[in-house]
């Protein structure tokens, strides 16, 4: 009993990999267009979730000649920064934003109905 080797299972943890993943600066950071419901039948379209790098009053301007709808930039405590659209614009949104380059397709997420 002098030479035996003991060896002591250790803690196997199946999902290590993927919460590595998802912390620190591999996470992604989704760009988020929903829809809002007014009155009858108007709608606002919100965009959040662009980099801060980004110009918002540039990025509407463009958005506001490109679709002819009018739009403003919300200063939001939780949220920070949201464009809204007057309008049911989300796929135009999606489109504008891939073709201008300031997102992949792959980060945006378009939410509602």
């Amino acid at each position: 009993m002098s030479d035996l080797d003991i060896q002591i299972p250790t803690v196997f943890d199946p999902f290590a990999d993927a919460n590595a993943e998802d912390s620190g600066a591999g996470a992604k950071e989704y760009v988020h267009i929903r829809i809002q419901q007014r009155n009858g039948r108007k709608s606002l379209t919100t965009v959040q979730g662009l980099k801060k790098e980004f110009s918002y009053n540039k990025i509407l301007k463009d958005l506001k000649k490109e679709f002819c709808c009018n739009g403003t930039v919300v200063q939001d405590p939780e949220l920070g920064q949201v464009i809204q659209l007057q309008g049911d614009q989300r796929k135009n949104v999606s489109t504008f934003l891939v073709q201008a380059g300031i997102v992949k397709k792959d980060n945006i997420k378009i939410h509602g109905f």
